[in-house]
């Protein structure tokens, strides 16, 4: 499953550096993330670093895009060619 930024995210931008895909980016006016992109670190950290560094807990699941963990090691590889 895809994590969400929800409208408590303060545009800090500590969650960016964080993520191993670039799937975080400056939206207007919080910071988004490309489902397309976040495999909620599996394959690289035991827990998405985005939500280890939030210091305000706006980072939660996405509901609508919701994929096991196999699911997010296949899109690991397709990302990153592993």
């Amino acid at each position: 499953m895809a994590l969400i930024i929800n409208d408590e995210c303060i545009a800090c931008g500590a969650c960016i550096s964080e993520c191993p895909n670039e799937a975080i980016s400056e939206g207007d006016p919080i910071y988004i993330i490309n489902p397309d992109l976040c495999t909620e670190c599996v394959g690289f950290y035991d827990n998405p670093q985005c939500v280890e560094v939030c210091p305000v807990e706006c980072i939660v699941p996405d509901p609508d895009h919701k994929e096991s963990k196999d699911e997010l090691l296949e899109k690991k590889k397709r990302i990153h060619g592993e």
